[in-house]
């Protein structure tokens, strides 16, 4: 059980952070979202959001693509392929370390 709980030591700090965290998980589920459905969805401000997911682009688990329809500005985001692995590997690490942990929330510490 402990090496279970270690492995929560690892998980990406990145993905971790609860703002990233939910932007990664909305760009998971669908193949592209751009910033107006993002802002709506995370209820985040638009700097907030700029700052996040710049954080992410960085990171190299979203690609960012600005364009125009007609002349407004849109800026489309998808997970990138190393995004969608870290997902996997973070979810894997937290439903590992929740499978492990007793159904009755405490154990007896030896």
């Amino acid at each position: 059980m402990a090496d279970d709980f270690r492995s929560m030591i690892h998980v990406d700090r990145i993905i971790h952070e609860p703002a990233r965290l939910i932007i990664v998980a909305i760009l998971y589920a669908v193949e592209s979202a751009d910033f107006l459905y993002l802002l709506r969805e995370t209820g985040l401000t638009k700097g907030n959001l700029s700052s996040h997911l710049a954080r992410l682009e960085d990171a190299g688990y979203v690609d960012i693509e600005k364009t125009f329809h007609g002349k407004v500005p849109r800026t489309i985001c998808r997970l990138t392929d190393s995004g969608r692995a870290a997902f996997d590997d973070y979810r894997q690490r937290l439903r590992r370390a929740i499978d492990t942990m007793p159904e009755e929330g405490y154990a007896e510490a030896e």
